[in-house]
């Protein structure tokens, strides 16, 4: 796009009076049209990376809890970058209208660029190692619990800005951290009550099913209890490995004209041996005895369809969209997250956790709302620039947009929230 307004100038300069005016017109509606075009996809990636955030949890909660044959989640994962390398190969065609140009831009921009290709290796093998590290997590933490404890990825991301990218942050987006912390413990104390009850009563059901059966079949053996611990401890891992890979997938993005679509397929390429050569490390024994589709079925086929879409739209975000805009969208997502656990895994949020997701949604507005602003003086003649007004508009109407669904919600818990002022703690895990 900076060629082709590059190449208006040029003939602008070169043109008379009413030609420079009829090439300024032109040189306007182009450079319009590809800011709708941008602001359009801005909007539009942030939208599904809320369905996909929320959706991903929830389906990846559901097929690591339910009583069937388990299947590998590095297997999983290989596939996931599979689909995702099909995906972009599937855009770049598109959006050069025709498959042999794409294999063209393919070899220019990957092969006979070997360096810029290597730049992705860094965040492709991140990639697979956290996604990896996320499987454990969720295993071993409730949905909505897992979502609000990854967004230590927004802590882990401010303190590679200000390392790495050098950047300063305001005193206000510092105790915006201090505050997720806080948000996040109040998560951990309610997540052993929650969690232990879930894994109880399925293990109760299991073996109720397993002694009314006439023909005493095989109990499964895959459902263990879940340990909050290794999964914190997992989530707080792919939180480093998530701030760090994001920053450096920012800067490449960023700093050069290559497409989208091309980062992808070179994250792609990258990641797939990784991504095998995992698969036999972990779980030869199984490949090897079961095959590698070994519990696969509709429901994990539509797990890995949504981890290649959200693997896709992040970069998408990155590139189009800005942090602020991305933070909300988590928030968002976790709002969603937390109704679809209460309704669907029967996770009943109590107190701490309420209180603890809007310390940590408060936490997400005052680390957007209040960037660190540079000194300088401005000319009075100077208007405020077009994208910072939009990006004001775009931050209160999310805002806004958040603070209604949490009230919807706490309405609707009103009488449960109710019940637990003027009992014990020991009264309100009883009765939840």
């Amino acid at each position: 796009m900076c060629r082709v307004f590059g190449e208006d100038i040029r003939r602008m300069s070169s043109c008379g009076d009413d030609g420079r005016q009829d090439s300024r017109r032109i040189w306007i509606r182009k450079y319009a049209s590809a800011e709708k075009k941008d602001t359009a996809i801005k909007y539009v990636s942030l939208i599904v990376l809320v369905i996909q955030n929320a959706s991903q949890v929830l389906v990846m909660r559901y097929v690591r809890t339910r009583p069937r044959e388990m299947f590998l989640s590095t297997v999983a994962i290989f596939f996931a970058e599979v689909v995702k390398l099909i995906i972009c190969i599937l855009f770049l065609t598109i959006q050069e209208k025709s498959l042999i140009r794409c294999l063209k831009v393919m070899y220019v921009d990957i092969i006979k660029q070997p360096v810029d290709t290597l730049k992705v290796c860094v965040p492709a093998v991140i990639y697979v190692i956290q996604n990896n590290l996320l499987y454990v997590a969720v295993s071993n933490l409730p949905a909505a619990t897992y979502m609000v404890t990854y967004q230590l990825k927004i802590l882990t991301t401010a303190l590679f800005t200000v390392t790495i990218l050098r950047r300063r942050l305001s005193l206000l987006q510092w105790l915006a951290l201090v505050l997720l912390f806080g948000g996040i413990a109040l998560v951990q104390l309610d997540d052993q009550r929650a969690s232990m009850k879930v894994i109880k009563e399925n293990l109760t059901s299991i073996r109720d099913d397993s002694s009314k059966s006439a023909k005493s079949e095989t109990p499964y053996k895959h459902i263990v209890e879940q340990n909050p611990i290794n999964g914190f401890a997992a989530v707080l891992v792919a939180c480093i490995l998530s701030g760090f890979s994001g920053i450096y997938l920012e800067k490449i993005l960023k700093d050069s004209d290559v497409s989208v679509w091309i980062r992808n397929v070179q994250l792609a390429i990258i990641s797939l041996p990784v991504a095998l050569a995992n698969v036999f490390i972990q779980d030869s024994r199984r490949v090897l005895e079961q095959g590698m589709l070994v519990g696969f079925d509709v429901v994990v086929w539509c797990l890995i369809m949504l981890s290649s879409i959200g693997g896709i739209t992040v970069a998408v975000v990155i590139k189009y969209a800005d942090n602020i805009l991305k933070a909300f969208a988590a928030s968002i997502a976790i709002i969603v997250a937390c109704i679809a656990s209460a309704l669907l895994f029967q996770f009943r949020p109590a107190v701490l956790f309420l209180v603890g997701t809007v310390f940590v949604i408060g936490a997400i507005f005052m680390y957007s709302l209040f960037p660190y602003k540079k000194k300088y003086q401005q000319t009075p003649t100077e208007p405020p620039h077009a994208d910072q007004q939009k990006e004001e508009t775009s931050t209160y109407f999310c805002g806004f947009i958040c603070l209604f669904v949490v009230e919807r919600y706490m309405m609707l818990k009103g009488k449960e929230i109710a019940k637990v002022f003027g009992r014990t703690g020991v009264e309100v895990i009883r009765d939840n």
